[in-house]
């Protein structure tokens, strides 16, 4: 299972693989029950794991790297149901670069309980290298390139040969 297959999904605990998309939504598989079902797009969205950020006092980070600090933490993993100063004291010792006052003690939750999953059904988390990072950011930042063909640009434009309709029985 690949950890960019990951989604969380909008109204519904937890993580998903999802298995397959839709124009009106997609086949999801909780990473906790392993239920098979379809989420409609009307009613839930879907947001990739890779693609989420978390608020630092510098630019913000992906949660990737949140999780890969959390992995390399000797600190104990608090529990999901910890209190909020729990919640803070853990992540100021993990991650001290976080936003504490735009990062609320629910994201923190999450995060946890996300981290869980992910190290219970042992997915491999994918951290982008600063290269992947700059490649991103200039395919997102550039213009889209217009291309002409030589041949295309030299030829003369051909004059139309309109048919001649003919009318049947009506002068």
């Amino acid at each position: 299972m690949d950890y960019n297959k990951i989604v969380s999904v909008t109204g519904l605990g937890g993580l998903f693989e999802l298995l397959s998309s839709k124009s009106d939504g997609g086949v999801v598989r909780s990473l906790e029950n392993n239920t098979t079902k379809f989420v409609s797009t009307r009613q839930h969205n879907f947001s990739h794991l890779e693609s989420i950020e978390v608020y630092t006092t510098k630019d913000n980070t992906s949660l990737a790297e949140i999780f890969e600090a959390m992995k390399k933490s000797k600190e104990k993993i608090p529990d999901t149901k910890a209190d909020i100063k729990g919640l803070k004291v853990y992540f100021e010792k993990v991650y001290p670069e976080l936003d504490f006052d735009r990062v609320y003690a629910s994201d923190m939750k999450k995060m946890v309980k996300w981290y869980q999953i992910l190290e219970k059904n042992k997915i491999a988390i994918k951290v982008k290298t600063e290269e992947e990072k700059e490649a991103a950011i200039e395919l997102k930042n550039a213009k889209p390139v217009h291309t002409e063909n030589a041949h295309v640009k030299d030829m003369k434009p051909q004059q139309s040969n309109p048919k001649k309709i003919e009318s049947r029985g009506v002068k």
